[in-house]
């Protein structure tokens, strides 16, 4: 396959291949994943040159990864052999903010904290807040429905999408959804192309739906003795129904880390909890955070509570950084890291949290815990030696069971960083035969030719 067979057919300045660009754009930061360097990257400018780029590569039979900022964690942005990467950075726009509406119309290649800086300017707030939320983009997001740490309260990318312009296989561009706050006419396209991972087309804008810009936020802090009493911390919360913004939980491994990097001074407990919340009305946070305050004592906890907006702040940055040690702990061990996001009841948090530990002990790799308890969704992450074969094959024997586990405990392989190429083998697992069917069919209806980002999924 040969580069000029698309490029050809493209506007002047869309298509790079130089070499040393191109390595750039291999693959995400996922690890244990396939990739390829690619014939070309297309950066496209607008809407219409995403139509042009897809018509050349279906009419060339190319296959398409669709990028964002390759911050994904799963290998859905990886190149793939005699493939092109669409890079939607240059499309970095927000067109809109609509203050009545409480909407925002932005391009695919706004990086989401972008967003919320500059919807937060109008008293609005844009919920979603993943852990790369510094760098990772609203694309992204609305490809693989992504979460973060606000999802307790707020809900998940596909709760504020309202509607997409997508430019399909064949350059066909396509609008769904409405600008109303009400709209049931025809099926939901808009609800299934969030989450697709870039299977049924490429999204060139997005509308979001914005809400009030929270009160100030409130902080707790509940240090554990033992990690399986900080879950059940967590069961006796969410049983309660408190309006919490966040719960956050970081195990002892993680905390070293993080403490090791921010030098915080937060280490040292087996477990830790934060807990926020942003109530409007004065007083709501702190008698939210007293009854969880209370909840947390009673499951063994030392709790201390901060009302200083720029303390929380901070400590939310603290768990921001859990990824980021966990990676320089890895270094240091001249060793590297696999991320796990598994998804369980939130009842089950204590039993997916020991499971982790019994695998720990299994295969005798190191596993740093944390994640969004609040949801049930943690992100367990295996630190091995990447030049060791023997500790490579422990670290896989430990992220399959940890997945297993999640499915044995009514769980899903993934709640926020998608299926990819990483876990493309279990959804066999988790979806029953009449679904595959369905979803594979859906997938042949919109790209009939196979050329978007295949190996990624179904």
């Amino acid at each position: 396959m040969n580069a000029s067979q698309v490029t050809a057919h493209l506007p002047p300045g869309v298509a790079v291949t130089d070499p040393d660009l191109l390595a750039g754009y291999v693959r995400d930061e996922s690890r244990f994943t396939g990739a390829a360097t690619p014939l070309a990257v297309l950066a496209p400018r607008t809407s219409e040159e995403v139509a042009a780029c897809l018509r050349a590569c279906h009419a060339a039979g190319v296959p398409v990864v669709t990028r964002g900022a390759g911050t994904g964690l799963s290998g859905g942005a990886n190149a793939v052999e005699d493939g092109v990467v669409l890079s939607l950075h240059r499309m970095d726009a927000v067109l809109d903010i609509d203050p009545v509406e409480r909407l925002a119309v932005v391009q695919p290649g706004v990086v989401t904290g972008a967003l919320r800086a500059a919807v937060a300017a109008q008293g609005l707030f844009y919920p979603p807040d993943p852990g790369s939320v510094a760098s990772c983009t609203v694309g992204g997001n609305v490809a693989t429905n992504a979460g973060g740490m606000c999802c307790v309260k707020y809900g998940v990318t596909g709760d504020f999408v309202e509607a997409l312009e997508v430019v399909l296989a064949d350059g066909r561009v396509l609008r769904t959804g409405t600008r109303t706050v009400k709209g049931v006419a025809g099926y939901d396209l808009t609800s299934l192309f969030v989450g697709s991972e870039g299977t049924l087309g490429v999204v060139t804008e997005v509308t979001v739906r914005l809400v009030p810009a929270p009160g100030p936020a409130a902080t707790l802090v509940a240090s554990f003795t033992d990690l399986a009493s900080a879950g059940r911390a967590v069961a006796a919360i969410s049983a309660a129904g408190l309006d919490a913004s966040a719960i956050e939980i970081l195990d002892a491994t993680t905390l070293s880390a993080v403490d090791a990097l921010t030098r915080m001074g937060i280490g040292g407990a087996a477990a830790m909890l934060l807990v926020q919340a942003d109530a409007a009305r004065p007083g709501e946070s702190a008698q939210v955070l007293g009854e969880a305050a209370a909840l947390c004592e009673t499951a063994g906890a030392e709790v201390a509570v901060s009302e200083d907006a720029d303390e929380a702040g901070l400590l939310m940055e603290a768990r921001r950084q859990a990824l980021p040690a966990l990676e320089r702990l890895a270094a240091q061990r001249r060793g590297d890291w696999l991320l796990d996001d598994v998804c369980v009841p939130r009842a089950r948090v204590v039993d997916l949290i020991a499971a982790v530990e019994r695998v720990a002990g299994e295969t005798g790799l190191v596993i740093g815990v944390f994640g969004h308890a609040g949801d049930g969704n943690l992100h367990p992450t295996v630190i091995f030696d990447r030049a060791d074969e023997d500790s490579r094959a422990a670290a896989m024997r430990a992220f399959d069971a940890i997945t297993a586990a999640a499915l044995e405990l009514g769980g899903t392989i993934t709640g926020e960083h998608g299926v990819g190429r990483l876990k493309a083998g279990w959804l066999t697992r988790e979806l029953d035969p009449v679904a595959l069917e369905l979803q594979r069919a859906l997938r042949r209806t919109f790209d009939p030719a196979g050329i978007l980002n295949p190996g990624v999924a179904l």
